[in-house]
């Protein structure tokens, strides 16, 4: 599948152009040490190289290419840099999670449940753009609601690749094993509901829950065109 173009909208072409080989990467379609051209990816989005240009430097920025003088060679994420990516989402959920402790998140349940609900529709018709993006949007929304500005920092640097790896995973997860988006919906929802039950140790232990089964979720998909490649 392509970079879903509704989630585009007010982007630069740069940024589109970063999205969609972001993506391109994470599934394995370029590979590690695969050169890519400027002037060839130009001719591919019909633009100049300046666009290209601004898209291989968010991509070096996310660590996922390496720029050199004639264009950049593909770095991709390997096993330990996902697992440096759910490490760093899991300790921003654990701290922002215990900032709901003792306060009223009646709102915030809310949002989160009407989140779920369109997580729910959207696995109904298969929809693995809308699945991927509420699913994102509910995890995000809980950074947000914290309102640690060193930490939306933090998580603003990421959200794009956290998003990405999300639309990749939940793609995979469609096509083998759909039961999977099933029981995130169920984990989802019991984790909204326990927010304000004041219990810093039972959410905690949720958000461990939830990270370690979506690290196997993404082990099983996302890495394994990864280790294709290694083979």
């Amino acid at each position: 599948m392509k970079y879903p173009t509704t989630w585009l909208q007010g982007a630069s072409l740069g940024e589109r152009i970063a999205c969609e080989l972001r993506l391109q990467i994470i599934r394995g379609m370029q590979t590690p040490d695969t050169v890519l051209s400027e002037n060839q990816i130009a001719t591919d989005f019909g633009t100049s190289r300046s666009p290209v240009r601004e898209a291989m430097k968010v991509l070096s920025g996310e660590g996922l290419i390496r720029l050199e003088r004639m264009g950049a060679v593909v770095i991709g994420m390997t096993p330990g840099d996902m697992e440096e990516l759910f490490d760093v989402r899991m300790l921003i959920e654990h701290f922002v999670v215990q900032r709901y402790v003792l306060k009223d998140n009646t709102i915030l349940v809310t949002t989160l449940n009407q989140m779920i609900d369109k997580m729910e529709v959207a696995l109904k018709h298969r929809d693995i753009a809308e699945f991927s993006l509420q699913d994102f949007n509910f995890h995000e929304a809980l950074v947000l609601e914290a309102g640690h500005t060193r930490i939306l920092h933090t998580w603003n640097g990421m959200r794009q690749l956290i998003l990405t790896v999300m639309l990749a995973a939940t793609e995979q997860r469609f096509a083998s094993n759909i039961e999977e988006s099933q029981v995130t919906i169920r984990k989802h929802r019991t984790f909204a509901n326990t927010l304000n039950q004041a219990n810093a140790q039972e959410l905690s232990r949720l958000i461990e829950e939830h990270y370690r089964d979506t690290r196997n979720a993404v082990n099983d998909s996302v890495l394994s065109s990864y280790r294709k490649t290694l083979s």
